[in-house]
């Protein structure tokens, strides 16, 4: 389906966003448009108070510095407002649980949840009993907010989706996971690259295949050949890498050599953090092709675009 014959309704049937597996083509359409509305108020400094009289909740496991700052800066955009709720973990070892949490807070007024560094099996568990929209921002998973920026970055700077070519190249993981999912439903050829020790989750894999066909190597020249966006992901966030997975990983680092073997002028992705010199080299992270800071900056309009569709 091409996104630019698609008409949109600003509408989706969808109430929670874990996982991009569970939306439609064309409600990562909804969200395509809803996002370009978003970020073209905010370019002519339009006023959006869609969420007046709205509390977000933000229940993160971990830390999160452009996350963390793209909701709480976008729900204030949006005329709402936020609040941090204290999680720990040895609450929920010692009796609290998901259910007892999400119905508390609903009875508040807040208006959505959104969480951090909750496993997906309880995250969807939590689902089930809200009365609330849950939004998944990370977990070891999926990262399906960071997936619908970086789908709408290419979008915005190529215009389509079908006919591209997405490289992953480095660890298989929940960003990974979903942007390949991402990737695949919209139309785009994708090709993976991960050394067997970092491959993705074999039923991510699956998953992601029966949208379309998806190239999976252990060679990273391969999977870049003839690509248009060249994407890596941290390999120290959180859990620096040891020494001996920085051995492994060492011939997967995207640098001019590899960024050659694209695309003339293909460009550059990461969802920051990044560390120069080990996953990617500083003269492509800081190059002329590379979109990470257009990826920051529109991960603040598609989590405005995120809200203002999932609270009704």
């Amino acid at each position: 389906m091409d996104i630019n014959r698609y008409s949109p309704s600003y509408g989706i049937a969808q109430k929670h966003l874990t996982k991009l597996a569970d939306y439609s083509i064309e409600e990562l359409f909804e969200i395509m448009y809803a996002t370009k509305a978003m970020k073209a108020k905010f370019a002519a400094h339009e006023r959006t108070i869609i969420l007046e009289g709205v509390t977000v909740a933000l229940l993160f496991g971990d830390t999160s510095l452009r996350m963390r700052s793209a909701l709480e800066i976008g729900i204030r955009q949006l005329g709402g407002t936020c609040v941090n709720l204290p999680y720990s973990k040895k609450d929920m070892e010692a009796g609290e649980n998901f259910k007892d949490i999400v119905n508390v807070i609903s009875s508040y007024g807040v208006g959505a949840l959104v969480t951090r560094d909750i496993p997906q099996n309880e995250l969807e568990e939590l689902c089930k009993f809200s009365p609330i929209p849950i939004i998944n921002s990370n977990n070891d998973d999926f990262n399906p907010l960071q997936a619908l920026c970086d789908l709408f970055t290419v979008w915005e700077r190529k215009g389509k989706f079908e006919g591209l070519k997405l490289a992953y190249v480095g660890k298989g993981e929940n960003v990974a996971a979903s942007l390949i999912m991402g990737a695949i439903k919209c139309g785009m050829e994708v090709a993976v690259a991960t050394p067997q020790e970092f491959a993705m989750k074999r039923e991510h894999m699956t998953h992601a295949e029966q949208y379309g066909n998806i190239f999976f190597t252990d060679n990273p020249a391969e999977a870049v050949k003839n690509a248009d966006f060249v994407y890596t992901d941290s390999y120290n966030y959180h859990t620096p890498a040891t020494a001996e997975e920085r051995k492994i990983l060492n011939p997967y680092q995207v640098n001019n050599s590899l960024m050659i073997a694209a695309k003339h002028n293909a460009a550059f992705m990461h969802p920051l953090p990044a560390t120069r010199g080990i996953e990617v080299t500083e003269d492509v992270i800081d190059g002329k092709n590379s979109l990470v800071y257009v990826q920051s900056e529109n991960k603040l309009h598609v989590i405005k675009a995120v809200l203002a569709l999932l609270i009704k």
